[in-house]
């Protein structure tokens, strides 16, 4: 995969002769071998789709279709001030690894089950070693030859991702064998997915109404050394192919917002800005997230609200950190057993366990 990297110094010298907006300085990223700044990208065009030169070389699509108003989308938004609340998760390091895909789709799924909890401060902190170390090599795929973004979320769509304390990642080829005894039990799934390649207003739509988007772009060298401002290829060749979260955008600077998975040294503390019609960030592989399935356990979580109507068994519970939950309403034994155990564990203070099925508690085991 060739880099070519130019220096810093000539990097700047273009951006000085351009009507860039962006710097550049030196980093850790830049002081890697060109070997070694391969294995930070990590997506694998698919069979029969163009090449990374070619889709550096597309026109962008016309001015109009960056245009917010064209679907009454804001003229702004970013997912980590939304009315002051942040939903998106900490920036990783995928580390001398080509796993990016497994980071961008992870985030995406993180931000989401925030989203659709309406919390912003949630615990969660999904496995990218689950991604990558199983599913990802169950299809051959390992650090040097990356992924798709597609396959990730297909993945999760049928079997889940776990947290990261049940598969820790390292940066390096492993097998599945780390993964914990009870992975299935405490994953996440997704009801779905959506393509929005090649729809820059839908993507704006689908960042301010629903979450944070999977998004693949061309690398070029230039880029490494991006240290703050609106990204704009100024100079070096392709590197390759990078997979990221885009979690908002801004037409006044003209750009999308996106976190990155080289750590929090790196640009904009771990994120970036790039311009729209960049690097091929609109028509490559764009994705969201339909919704998280709210099927299985909840483990040791608390119960501190509790509202009833004395009809069709309408029974509700707040589960901290998780939100308002109706218990099931088969008939009225299991309804009334279960609001017992509810107000019990509410009075006591006591943790429980509950099993829900899209959304509808089932089980309550109280401690």
């Amino acid at each position: 995969m060739a880099d070519d990297m130019p220096s810093v110094a000539s990097i700047q010298e273009a951006l000085r002769t351009t009507s860039a907006t962006w710097e550049a300085g030196e980093n850790a990223i830049t002081a890697l071998s060109e070997t070694e700044r391969a294995r930070l990208l990590g997506v694998a065009p698919p069979p029969g789709a163009p090449t990374a030169e070619q889709m550096a070389r597309r026109a962008p699509p016309p001015a109009i279709a960056f245009e917010s108003d064209a679907i009454a989308a804001p003229a702004a938004y970013d997912l980590r001030n939304v009315s002051g609340n942040n939903y998106v998760t900490p920036i990783k390091n995928q580390g001398g690894c080509g796993s990016c895909v497994a980071f961008g789709v992870a985030s995406i799924i993180e931000t989401k089950l925030r989203l659709q909890r309406g919390n912003p401060g949630l615990a969660v902190d999904l496995s990218e070693a689950h991604l990558f170390f199983c599913y990802a090599r169950d299809e051959g795929r390992n650090c040097g030859n990356g992924w798709w973004p597609q396959n990730a979320l297909e993945k999760v769509k049928q079997s889940g991702v776990c947290d990261e304390a049940c598969f820790p990642y390292t940066d390096r080829d492993q097998d599945c064998s780390g993964r914990c005894a009870d992975w299935a039990g405490r994953s996440v799934k997704i009801s779905g997915y959506t393509n929005l390649t090649n729809q820059p207003a839908q993507m704006k739509e689908w960042l301010s109404t629903r979450g944070a988007l999977s998004a693949c772009f061309v690398v070029f060298g230039d880029f490494f050394a991006y240290r703050s401002g609106v990204y704009r290829h100024v100079s070096g060749t392709n590197s390759g192919g990078h997979c990221v979260a885009i979690v908002g955008y801004d037409d006044a600077q003209g750009c999308w917002i996106c976190k990155n998975s080289w750590g929090a040294g790196w640009g904009e503390s771990g994120f970036f800005r790039i311009a729209y019609g960049q690097c091929s960030i609109e028509s490559w592989l764009v994705h969201g997230v339909d919704a998280i399935v709210e099927t299985g356990w909840l483990n040791n979580v608390r119960v501190t609200g509790l509202w009833a109507i004395n009809q069709d068994r309408n029974v509700w519970i707040y589960l901290a950190g998780i939100g308002w939950r109706r218990l099931a309403f088969d008939n009225d034994v299991i309804t009334t057993t279960m609001l017992a155990d509810a107000i019990i564990a509410k009075a006591a203070q006591r943790p429980v366990n509950v099993y829900q099925d899209n959304g509808v508690i089932k089980q309550i085991y109280v401690f």
